[in-house]
């Protein structure tokens, strides 16, 4: 008995060595399975099945992640994506070339994180507006074509080439959930609301009716009446080149501009019959097209006006560009308080659903009960200063740079550049063409091509500068 229990006990040594020279060799050679037909033992072949069934998981799931996504195989859909941002953390909505730090960038890292695009350069992407350096909007809107999963022609649906004809008269699918993708990887601060199929063409640039910007202020010891007859001057077709950054460097020659209105207005109603300096107020400017700066230079001249340092007339003799050609050197309002407020287009049938609005809505309640409490809590401690003796101070914090201690009129300051004098400097450096227009006229055009390049390649300079259409790109 003890003869034959050695005996058995030697086999079972034997086969565990075979059974673990072929696991090496499996190793070696790269194998997912080993032979385990060995019909000596009923435990060891068992146990490695499953050890080399785990090892096949593995290097399969490995080999499947490596695989590179097939965008060749899916439809791709022109569509409108309408978004809004926190922009104070970042350094303005475009994309730039010495910071990734902005909300276009977190943009498309969600779209290429989601295997919505393939790439930037093969998305056809536009986008409304391009906002500065500490700017928020809450309806900010691109044109782009994503990942599809319309295999017939549809709105906006292109088919992949290699589709066969089953595939082209498959029913429709639901279209994927393009705002919860993007939701649920972009970042708290900048969130999508509703998307549109759109029709090929169609451009979030070029194809926007009008644009609305807010700036939120507080009435301190502004005289907000006075700011708000001020700028209905605004209002009209004018030249605002003496109210904006001439951004001549890049393409930028004409500078007439249509405000279809603009007014100065309280954020609650309640308000208007208030005198509180704590007040908040907004200035809401609706316009066809902005120029680089242009809302920030044109609540600046406002915000003087409220000061009383400068008259209402002040923005005519500004908009006078014939007897005033030159800028006079003033700082612009500061960034956080400006929102691109609305744009608004025609033929889009916005797609909403009611959870994906509220999960937007909660982060927003969130973020405004984070800034209420913590402004409330500033406001008490002010309070609390006053009732110790403290005097409040008249100086507007809404103006770049240091308070002046001797105001000096906006028409008596030193003057930037001219047009001419810019378009001439520029030429010199390349960046800017002169060549023979009609009528033996000059016309200039862009020459090298930069990061805010405009659609327009042609302006003609002359003093009757034609009006731009709607369709020309907004610098804002």
């Amino acid at each position: 008995m003890t003869d034959a229990l050695i005996h058995r006990i030697k086999q079972l040594e034997a086969e565990l060595e075979k059974l673990r020279s072929q696991i090496k060799e499996s190793r070696e050679d790269g194998e997912e399975t080993v032979n385990t037909s060995s019909p000596s033992s009923s435990e060891g072949p068992h146990c490695m099945s499953l050890q080399n069934l785990s090892s096949g998981k593995k290097e399969r799931k490995k080999t499947g992640k490596d695989r590179p996504f097939d965008f060749s195989a899916h439809p791709r859909r022109h569509v409108a994506l309408r978004l809004a941002y926190l922009g104070w953390a970042y350094q303005g909505f475009a994309v730039q070339e010495n910071t990734d730090n902005t909300v276009e960038a977190r943009l498309f890292e969600a779209l290429l994180k989601t295997k919505l695009i393939q790439d930037r350069q093969s998305s056809n992407y536009h986008r409304c507006g391009r906002t500065d350096k500490g700017v928020s909007a809450f309806s900010q809107v691109i044109t782009i074509d994503l990942r599809s999963t319309q295999f017939c022609v549809g709105f906006g649906v292109t088919l992949p080439e290699n589709v066969d004809a089953s595939s082209k008269s498959k029913a429709a699918a639901s279209e994927l959930p393009y705002v919860k993708m993007l939701n649920r990887v972009l970042p708290q601060d900048i969130r999508v609301f509703d998307w549109a199929p759109a029709a090929h063409g169609f451009s979030a640039r070029f194809d926007c009716q009008s644009r609305t910007y807010r700036y939120y202020f507080p009435r301190g010891s502004l005289d907000v009446p006075l700011m708000a007859e001020a700028s209905k001057r605004y209002e009209g077709t004018h030249d605002f080149r003496n109210l904006c950054k001439m951004d001549v460097g890049n393409g930028v020659l004409q500078f007439e501009r249509t405000i279809l209105s603009a007014a100065v207005k309280p954020v609650h109603s309640q308000q208007i019959s208030s005198t509180s300096e704590y007040d908040v107020f907004l200035f809401e400017i609706k316009g066809l097209a902005f120029l680089y700066h242009q809302v920030r230079c044109m609540m600046a001249v406002l915000l003087m006006i409220g000061q009383k340092l400068e008259a209402p007339e002040i923005i005519d003799k500004l908009l006078d560009v014939e007897n005033n050609p030159r800028k006079p050197q003033y700082s612009m309002a500061i960034d956080y308080p400006l929102v691109l407020y609305d744009c608004t287009f025609e033929g889009l049938s916005w797609q909403q659903d009611p959870e994906d609005v509220n999960y937007v809505l909660s982060a927003l309640q969130q973020q405004w009960t984070q800034s209420a409490v913590k402004a409330h809590i500033l406001h008490g401690m002010i309070q609390g200063l006053e009732v110790r003796g403290g005097v409040s101070t008249d100086h507007c914090f809404l103006i770049e740079g240091r308070k002046q201690k001797n105001y000096r009129p906006l028409l008596e300051r030193p003057c930037c550049e001219s047009l001419e004098s810019r378009i001439n400097h520029y030429v010199k450096r390349g960046r800017l063409e002169l060549e023979e227009g009609e009528n033996g006229g000059e016309m200039i055009r862009r020459g090298k091509k930069s990061k805010h390049s405009q659609s327009a390649s042609n302006c003609r300079l002359s003093p009757g500068i034609p009006n731009p259409s709607p369709n020309e790109k907004a610098e804002d």
